[in-house]
C-alpha cells in the first residue's frame, strides 16, 4: 500500500521551512514534539549542505520535547480530534474551561503537573482529592481554572464558571444573550421561518420530542422550558414574545438537554 503525497512530502517541505526561515529571519533554533526529531535534523542537515559553497560556519539546533498524551494513548496536540485553540475567537473562554474541566480523571494530576505553576505539594493534595472523592472533580475544577486564567484572564474565568454553572443548573435567566450564545454555540439548532407557531409542533419539527403525543407527555410533565421557564400549556404558542432580542428561543428538555431556535 502506498503513502500520500502529504505523508511522502512532510520531511521536505519541513526541511525546507526551517532552511527559510534560517535564510530570512536568522531561526537557528526549531522546537518541537518528540516525533518530530526526524524532520527537525532533515533540517538542520539541509541548511548545512546549503551553506557549504559559502565557507562559512552554520550552527542551527533543533530541540525536542515528550508528546503528551491522553490515557487512551490518544496524542495531545492540534491534529487530535477536540483540539481547542488560545484565540478566543476560535475557542471561547467558556469551550476552553470545558475542554479542561473534562479531563479524564487518568490524565488530570499529569496535565496539572505540565501544564499549571501549582506547587507539587498542592498537585499532591488534589491527587489525594481524586482518590477519594472523584465525583467531586476538584482537580479538574482547579485545571480548568488554572489554564483558563493563565490564557484569557479573571473576567474571562469568571464568566465561564458564571456561563457552567448556569447551564447546570438550569438557569439561565442570570445569563445574558451573549454568554447564552456562547453557552450553547454547541447545542443542536433548529432554523424556522413560521413567526408564530404551536409548541407541541415546534417540538417535533425541531426533533425535540419524537412524536406530538411524545411532546404533549414532555409539556404536561413539566420536561419543557422556554428560556428557562417551564411551560406546561400544551396549547402554547411560540411567539416574539419568546424571542431573545428577537434572535433565538432556548428550549430545554429535561435536566440538561439544550436547543437553539433561530428565526429566518
Amino acid at each position: 500500500e502506498g503513502i500520500s503525497y502529504t505523508e511522502f512530502s512532510y520531511m521536505l517541505m519541513q526541511s525546507y521551512d526551517f532552511y527559510k526561515l534560517y535564510e530570512e529571519e536568522n531561526c537557528t533554533l526549531q522546537i518541537g514534539g518528540s516525533d518530530q526529531w526526524g524532520n527537525i535534523t532533515a533540517g538542520m542537515e539541509y541548511i548545512r549542505r546549503s551553506r557549504e559553497d559559502l565557507d562559512e560556519e552554520v550552527k542551527v539546533f533543533g530541540l525536542t520535547v515528550p508528546l503528551i498524551t491522553k490515557a487512551d494513548g490518544e496524542k495531545f496536540g492540534k491534529t487530535a480530534g477536540g483540539a481547542i485553540w488560545l484565540d478566543p475567537e476560535k475557542t471561547s473562554p467558556y469551550e476552553f474551561y470545558q475542554f479542561w474541566y473534562n479531563t479524564d480523571d487518568r490524565d488530570v494530576i499529569k496535565f496539572l503537573k505540565s501544564f499549571t505553576f501549582l506547587s507539587l505539594e498542592e498537585i499532591a493534595e488534589l491527587e489525594k482529592a481524586v482518590e477519594t472523592n472523584p465525583g467531586a472533580r476538584e482537580a479538574q475544577k482547579t485545571l480548568a481554572a488554572e489554564m483558563t486564567k493563565m490564557v484569557h484572564g479573571e473576567k474571562a474565568l469568571e464568566r465561564a464558571i458564571k456561563i457552567s454553572q448556569a447551564l447546570f443548573s438550569g438557569d439561565i435567566k442570570s445569563l445574558s444573550v451573549a454568554e447564552i450564545q456562547e453557552g450553547l454555540e454547541d447545542v443542536p439548532s433548529y432554523e424556522t421561518e413560521k413567526a408564530d407557531i404551536p409548541l407541541v409542533d415546534l417540538l417535533v419539527e425541531a426533533k425535540i420530542s419524537s412524536s406530538k403525543r411524545q411532546a404533549r407527555e414532555d409539556i404536561t410533565n413539566g420536561a419543557i422550558y422556554i428560556n428557562g421557564e417551564r411551560n406546561q400549556q400544551v396549547d402554547h404558542i411560540v411567539t416574539e414574545a419568546d424571542r431573545l432580542e428577537d434572535k433565538f428561543t432556548v428550549i430545554r428538555r429535561g435536566r440538561r438537554r439544550y436547543f437553539l431556535i433561530h428565526y429566518k
